[in-house]
């Protein structure tokens, strides 16, 4: 796998190619100072975003300004980040900063107050020093729209860096923030993750707050952490966690932090593969290969890798009408002078719930029981369970969406996101973790799936991958094309 992994180059300061967990330990020992870290982001920033268009809203002084606050805040939390600059994606609110959600209907829109993630992690001593591209209200996996344009992949910038937090994944993969924040619906930080190279993490619902501050009791789109290594990501959940009555599915923090949890990880786990959810979705030769490959080095080092997959009957219908139900109680009541400015494939989307009949949405209730007790049965006897995070490696920026995969055309524009529908639809955490590169050198992401609430296992079964594969994961320069 690693031959096939593109010659790279890092220009930026030695500060950018630190990991998040060493640069956090500097902050705490006072050996460089959040100025020092606001500085390095802002002069790498300036050095390669824009063929990648990636931190659309900057907002340095903002950071700066922040700075004299940290002295107050608790530092004992888990997630402590004394100052680490990070983005934030388009989607959340940021106090005096634009928030566009991708949309001409918001495009001068600026937010009083802050989000209730953004409040936590700012808590926790997070600098927002920028807010990330999205494709419009975070619909689609290709992060596009009429405000900003596209945002490339920093491994060809000729092709998509997936979404909906692409913007998220290309900041981290070329070294402009050490952690970015993220969301998942349809694989929104998994996709990303596996385009660009980093890690992307759906956690549990309530784990980083829940989702939409609207639909507070909705867990189809979630927060998430996206980091350049397992470590860095479980040090930002550790950030993200916490009780909030603003959010009614908001857990406590775990007694243990995720970040000791994963320092016990090892590559001796159990591990059920089922590389296109025994049939569901569609994936190409390829990247099954790269996937096995990974894991038969996993085996190597002492796992058990089983190839198997529990029925998955109803999945694609059970997550379509909740997906459409979540697009047209959200988009779909806004105004109409918002409504307006929507792509097509956002307008159908909102329309498909405004469609649906009580049966569907009463057999979709059902049929996600259904598969949370399989999965939940399922590993019971497996620490997780690895699929394609997506089936195809990244198309051309052009291309709103594949319509083919492995031979088989896609139906829609989310037909092949089908490897994300059932972590969402079950309620269960998963991630995205590299796991080699194709022949034309992009990213291959794995996803792994975990048990209810099985957030620390699943940190743990991607860290011990990680350790085994030990593909690197600094930041690079763009890799610039035409």
């Amino acid at each position: 796998m690693k031959s096939n992994r593109p010659e790279i180059t890092f220009s930026g300061s030695d500060l950018c190619a630190k990991s998040a967990l060493e640069v956090v330990d500097l902050l705490r020992s006072k050996q460089v100072s959040p100025e020092e870290l606001i500085a390095a982001s802002e002069n790498r920033t300036a050095q390669v975003d824009e063929p990648v268009n990636a931190m659309v809203t900057q907002c340095y002084d903002r950071a700066r300004e922040r700075v004299a606050g940290l002295g107050e805040l608790d530092d004992k939390a888990p997630g402590w980040l004394a100052g680490l600059p990070v983005g934030i994606k388009d989607l959340s609110a940021v106090s005096g900063v634009r928030m566009t959600k991708g949309t001409l209907g918001l495009k001068d829109h600026v937010p009083s107050i802050n989000d209730p993630i953004v409040d936590i992690l700012e808590n926790r001593g997070a600098l927002v020093v920028g807010k990330t591209n999205t494709p419009e209200l975070g619909a689609g996996a290709n992060t596009f729209n009429a405000v900003f344009g596209s945002t490339r992949n920093p491994w060809d910038t000729r092709k998509s860096a997936g979404g909906s937090s692409g913007g998220a994944a290309a900041t981290l993969a070329t070294g402009e923030v050490w952690l970015s924040h993220g969301s998942d619906l349809a694989g929104s930080l998994r996709t990303p993750g596996a385009y660009c190279g980093v890690v992307g993490m759906r956690p549990s619902p309530g784990r980083a707050l829940g989702g939409s501050a609207l639909i507070g009791f909705a867990n189809e789109g979630l927060q998430g952490p996206m980091a350049r290594s397992v470590a860095d990501c479980a040090l930002f959940l550790d950030a993200m966690c916490g009780y909030d009555d603003r959010a009614p599915l908001s857990l406590l923090a775990p007694d243990q932090p995720f970040q000791q949890a994963i320092q016990r990880a090892s590559p001796k786990v159990k591990i059920a593969y089922a590389p296109t959810l025994d049939g569901f979705a569609e994936v190409e030769p390829e990247i099954e290969e790269i996937m096995r490959s990974a894991l038969t080095q996993m085996q190597g080092q002492g796992a058990q890798i089983d190839e198997a997959c529990p029925s998955l009957k109803g999945l694609n219908d059970t997550y379509v009408t909740l997906r459409g139900l979540t697009w047209a109680t959200l988009a779909g009541r806004a105004p109409q002078k918002l409504q307006r400015h929507y792509k097509k494939t956002l307008a159908d989307n909102i329309q498909v719930g405004r469609n649906l009949t009580v049966d569907q949405v009463m057999d979709a209730n059902l049929n996600r029981m259904a598969l949370y007790d399989r999965m939940r049965l399922f590993l019971k006897n497996h620490d997780a369970l690895a699929c394609a995070v997506v089936g195809i490696e990244p198309t051309l920026v052009e291309q709103e969406y594949p319509t083919m995969i492995n031979g088989q055309e896609m139906e829609d524009y989310i037909d092949w996101l089908k490897p994300s529908f059932l972590a969402t639809t079950a309620g269960l955490p998963a991630i995205s973790v590299p796991c080699g590169f194709t022949k034309s050198g992009m990213p291959v992401g794995i996803q792994l799936i975990g048990p209810p609430r099985g957030d620390a296992k699943v940190l743990s079964v991607a860290r011990a991958l990680e350790q085994v594969l030990d593909l690197g994961c600094g930041p690079i320069d763009p890799i610039v094309r035409h």
